[in-house]
């Protein structure tokens, strides 16, 4: 048995040889590695990791490649090959003091070989060469540093290229450690305390490089220059350096809490900086700026968005939520002070329009990271005391600020709203200001009802009281702001019945008179963004009915304005837009009733949902083709862009919906990819809700199967296709969403081998294969098309020899089916596994006893593009061995491809 084994070693390693021989160096690898797995001799393990360490080099995975060698160079200290491959590897890693002791050594061993001299020769120079850059780089900085800093220089130019090289020096992790080591960060200081807006800006972006993805260079930056100082330029008047700040602490954050180690790779035993300190410090130090006087309105708005961004918890599977439970515990109040703002009331903190917004997000993030219920009942105590301390013994300026409070927390956490709602006072308060004489005070109690009508809790007890209220305010109200506001809690009020058409709350017409006001409102210009946006909110909620939709999508200035609206800086309207577009494309889920349990609700006389005939197919169809005239792409695709709190997940998850209905049909894909939403849907297919994520990942596919994916998705954004695409397989999805997953992939696989490699990296052959058994005829189709394209990959080609698998016997089983297409399909797999991979050809007689008819009827099939196939499988099999081409001269081949031969019809 020893013999044996001995012998299959040596077989592997010899065909491992002549693999790499012909270049195929994976395989060789591969056949290298099986022999190592069967050797026990030190001598021939040496000579396989020798051999194992030139195949590593030529796939440049450089870090294996050493380590082969080394095990060979551990073997026999003289082995030369052994040696100049390592010499090779190390020099790609950059170790060349390393590289140059292994190339001497050679050298000595055998003086003689000239390739050794040269190699030497050319390292030699090459390090000479890094050492004159290393000091070049040295002089640079200094020289960059210098120019910066000269309060007398005056060629604003010269500075300008000086601050821009050495952000671009950072980004390169030696130039960073350069400017790190010659002094850099105290340079740095100087700049960001001269207070000009460019060298700040120039500082803060040299800071992004320093620390992006180090660890122990951040901490000892952050050490240097001290959490006060960053906080306080992260709320600097200027925008622009605010801004800056704002992403050197994200990147700080990040390098902090996950740190990629660059400085530990190798050594995993090295040790481990605690950095929770850190963080903790760096947090305080922003919720502390939420309350700061002099801080200005958007930097409270970046300290809100970068709160947003690291405390809570990422993915479910972390189970650790101690940061979040640590803000709530020092900062939940000071996150209520912005929430709270009254805004031009006395001594109010200085807020943007989406400061509130912002604050609202954050809360409800950290709500969503409790735990348990001891936790939540932490946060409501905590929110209900605060209320409380400005509702009592505050006055009407205490009352006011109660009151916003309540409206942040039901945007946001709504159970803590709901929570402060049932307060003593609280709702008769906000009734009794709603009648109030001052415009700002009727504005906060206004709004405070309008939120609190959108929870269901409170819904009933609203609907008696407030909506005879609101009807006096909207009627007899002198102030456009307050009227526009008061019909929103009509809407809100009267929507109740969701898309059922017979449900109306309201008087017939009445929904028609809002809307039409709404719309009046929205095209305004003379009113401001911030009372028009409550137009639009109006909209989202009397768009349910289907002659709402079809008046709106009739009124193009309408529909620009919403959208010019949607491209403003005020982000708190997004949720609106979108929700007002699901609505016009009739995006939402539909529920479709059970026809028994409608028998017997009309026997029992019970309600029964309605749907409006205004909202039947062809009328949908018709308000999406407005939608995309009056420009509607190029709006979602700039709501998408903006990186703000107020894109949330459902928020998100309505834009992927209304992008599926824009590409519901195959002439509108070009437009819409034409204006942005290729582009667009990347990001939405990648983050947010499960569902949100699928929906985009469909309109994905819709476009890739529809157009060229080359024009559609141009340069690399094609290869960010390939994960959604492949979401689409999992077995959760729908058949549907299965199917075109399998059709876009299908696309792709045919365009590149780098995109065949993308679509493996992904684990899609599996998923792919699954298919191929599927019951559903087309998606089996789809799935046999995809694996046709996928075979043109070698490691595809290899799959279909691996032992035990019945991937050849299906192929060639299904190249007999009956179905013309799917013969098609398996059929021309077989032709293409033939004639690249010829092996393949020797095992297609051993997969099933039927292979000679199933070949024989391609051949004779009325298809001529089967005939073709056929012929091509038979041919690349002639060629291939003789045991087979002996087995097919037996049988009725000769006589079949005779007659073939002189159909002069088929060329």
């Amino acid at each position: 048995a020893g013999v044996r084994r001995q012998v299959t070693a040596e077989q592997l390693r010899a065909r491992g040889n002549a693999l790499f021989q012909a270049g195929d160096h994976g395989a060789a690898l591969a056949a290298y590695t099986e022999a190592l797995s069967l050797s026990d001799a030190a001598s021939e393990r040496a000579v396989l990791h020798r051999n194992r360490a030139a195949c590593y080099l030529k796939l440049e995975d450089y870090s294996k490649a050493e380590a082969d060698a080394t095990k060979a160079i551990e073997a026999d200290g003289r082995d030369v090959k052994a040696l100049f491959r390592r010499s090779q590897a190390l020099q790609q890693l950059g170790r060349l003091d390393q590289a140059v002791s292994d190339l001497q050594r050679c050298v000595s061993l055998e003086p003689r070989n000239k390739a050794f001299q040269e190699a030497l020769r050319a390292l030699g120079s090459s390090m000479h060469e890094k050492m004159k850059t290393m000091s070049c780089t040295d002089s640079k900085v200094e020289q960059m540093f210098q120019i910066l800093l000269d309060l007398d220089e005056k060629d604003e130019d010269k500075k300008q290229k000086a601050a821009q090289n050495l952000i671009v020096l950072a980004r390169e992790e030696a130039g960073a450690e350069k400017i790190f080591q010659s002094d850099g960060v105290r340079l740095l200081m100087q700049l960001l305390d001269t207070a000009k807006a460019d060298l700040m800006l120039a500082a803060l972006r040299t800071l992004v490089g320093l620390c992006s993805g180090h660890r122990s260079r951040t901490m000892a930056i952050l050490a240097e220059l001290g959490a006060p100082r960053l906080s306080a330029v992260l709320g600097v008047e200027h925008e622009q350096v605010s801004l800056a700040a704002c992403n050197l602490l994200h990147v700080m954050f990040d390098s902090l809490k996950e740190g990629l180690q660059k400085d530990f790779r190798g050594k995993e035993d090295a040790v481990v900086l605690d950095s929770s300190r850190d963080l903790k410090l760096l947090i305080k130090h922003l919720l502390e700026l939420l309350v700061l006087e002099g801080a200005s309105a958007h930097g409270r708005d970046n300290a809100l968005n970068l709160l947003i961004k690291v405390v809570p918890r990422k993915w479910p599977k972390e189970t650790n939520n101690s940061l979040s439970l640590w803000v709530i515990d020092q900062g939940l109040k000071k996150i209520l002070e912005v929430g709270s703002t009254v805004c031009g009331s006395l001594g109010s903190l200085p807020v943007t329009e989406n400061s509130r917004m912002s604050a609202s997000v954050l809360l409800s993030k950290l709500y969503e990271d409790l735990k348990c219920d001891a936790e939540r009942e932490n946060f409501h105590h905590l929110c209900e005391d605060y209320v409380r301390s400005w509702f009592e013994g505050h006055e009407l300026p205490g009352k006011l600020r109660a009151i916003q409070t309540v409206s942040c927390l039901l945007q946001g956490p709504s159970d803590a709203g709901n929570r402060v709602l049932e307060l003593e006072g609280i709702m008769d308060s906000v009734l009794s200001l709603c009648a109030s004489v001052c415009e700002a005070h009727q504005l906060v109690a206004v709004e405070a009802l309008i939120h609190a009508a959108d929870k269901a809790k409170r819904a009933s007890f609203i609907t008696a009281n407030g909506v005879s209220l609101l009807k006096e305010i909207y009627k007899h109200s002198e102030r456009d702001s307050i009227r526009i506001r008061a019909l929103v809690g009509l809407c809100k009020l009267g929507s109740a019945g969701g898309t059922d058409f017979s449900m109306k709350q309201f008087a017939e017409g009445s929904t028609m008179k809002l809307a039409k006001q709404c719309r009046k409102w929205l095209c305004n210009e003379a009113i401001d963004a911030g009372t028009r946006r409550w137009a639009v909110e109006g909209l989202a909620y009397l768009t349910f009915d289907a002659d709402v939709k079809e008046e709106f999508v009739e009124d193009k200035a309408a529909m620009q304005a919403m959208f010019h609206l949607a491209k403003s800086e005020d982000r708190s309207v997004l949720y609106a837009v979108a929700s007002t577009l699901v609505n016009c494309t009739n995006s939402y889920d539909h529920e479709e009733p059970d026809p028994q349990m409608l028998e017997l609700a009309k026997y029992a006389k019970q309600h029964i949902p309605e749907q409006h005939p205004k909202d039947k197919p062809e009328f949908v169809k018709r308000r999406v083709r407005k939608l995309l005239m009056a420009g509607v792409v190029s709006a979602l695709a700039c709501m998408v862009k903006s990186e703000n709190p107020a894109l949330t997940n459902s928020c998100r998850e309505l834009i992927s919906r209304v992008f599926l209905a824009l590409v519901e049909e195959a002439e509108d894909r070009g437009g819409v990819v034409a204006q942005g939403g290729g582009k667009a849907l990347i990001p939405l297919s990648l983050e947010g809700t499960e569902v949100g994520q699928t929906k985009a990942a469909q309109a994905l596919a819709k476009i890739t199967i529809t157009s060229n994916p080359e024009m559609a998705f141009p340069g690399e954004r094609i290869y960010e296709v390939v994960r959604p695409l492949v979401s689409l397989l999992h077995l959760q999805r729908t058949g549907l969403e299965n199917f075109e997953g399998l059709m876009a992939l299908t696309n792709l696989a045919g365009i590149s081998e780098r995109l065949r490699q993308k679509i493996l990296k992904e684990r899609a052959v599996p998923m792919i294969e699954g298919y191929m058994f599927e019951e559903h005829e087309l998606i089996r189709l789809a799935a046999t098309e995809c694996m046709c394209n996928m075979a043109m990959s070698k490691e595809v080609q290899e799959l279909f020899l691996a032992e035990g698998s019945d991937r050849l016997k299906l192929m060639v089983l299904y190249s007999g089916e009956e179905d013309e297409k799917l013969r098609r399909a398996a059929s021309g797999t077989l032709a293409m596994l033939t004639s690249l991979h010829p092996p393949i050809c020797k095992r297609i007689p051993q997969v099933t006893v039927h292979w000679l008819e199933i070949l024989q009827a391609l051949l004779l099939s009325p298809s001529a593009e089967l005939q073709h196939r056929g012929a091509v499988v038979v041919m690349n099999m002639m060629a291939a061995a003789r045991e087979v081409a002996e087995q097919l001269i037996a049988s009725e081949m000769l006589e079949i491809l005779s007659v073939l031969a002189k159909d002069k019809d088929k060329p």
